[in-house]
């Protein structure tokens, strides 16, 4: 598969770097992660596992033997099995083909399984970002862009915030070490746009997203 990206001449770049630019950070989503929260694969494997014991339940209610039992539910676990085989096959390769790159300018983000495409967010139209980290390390870090830029949340899903379908924001979705990346991120920001680094607000529960449409919660650039 790596072989898809050789006309790259910088790993997870389009074309090389202008003068006085320079890469802070490179990464990608970790894929267990990815699937566990984008895809949502522990709650369907719950599912799953739920239903399964409801028709084993049921079969030995209506008398069916083991072997009875093992004929009716197989079909169900088969599903249940390819259904989470495949979100996490897909969590794997979206993690495979993406690359989130900081450098000193712009975060600039190559996403995309089947038709990969490169989005360029310089950060004079980065108005604020947030940290929420989780408890492998990993951790999720949104972008409000500033301005008419829009993108599309579907086409960037899901390296996207979710539920902010009027808004978009882009988002660096499951990196490992989140709270590293977001200083790295916060201090190119700060020095872009001529301030001190802050501190990016971290939180661990989904009902805690720091509200990104007041003050920036990292430093934004002018």
């Amino acid at each position: 598969m790596s072989g898809d990206f050789d006309f790259e001449p910088i790993r997870g770049l389009p074309e090389r770097l202008p003068p006085g630019e320079s890469i802070i950070w490179q990464g990608a989503p970790e894929w267990k992660s990815l699937a566990r929260r984008s895809l949502h694969v522990t709650a369907i494997t719950v599912y799953f596992v739920v239903l399964l014991t409801w028709a084993t339940v049921a079969a030995l209610y209506d008398g069916f033997g083991t072997g009875g039992v093992a004929a009716s539910t197989l079909w169900l676990a088969l599903l249940g099995g390819f259904a989470v085989g495949l979100l996490g096959f897909y969590a794997w390769l979206a993690a495979r083909t993406s690359v989130y790159t900081i450098t000193n300018r712009r975060l600039v983000m190559r996403i995309g399984v089947a038709l990969p495409i490169t989005i360029n967010l310089p950060f004079k139209i980065v108005h604020s970002a947030a940290l929420k980290t989780y408890a492998d390390g990993t951790g999720d870090i949104p972008l409000v862009i500033t301005g008419e830029h829009r993108l599309s949340y579907f086409i960037m899903w899901p390296h996207i915030r979710p539920w902010r379908i009027s808004n978009p924001q882009p988002m660096l979705r499951t990196v490992p070490n989140a709270a590293d990346v977001a200083a790295k991120l916060s201090a190119a920001l700060a020095a872009a746009a001529g301030q001190a680094p802050q501190a990016a607000p971290a939180s661990t529960k989904p009902e805690e997203w720091p509200d990104l449409t007041g003050e920036p919660a990292l430093p934004a650039a002018s």
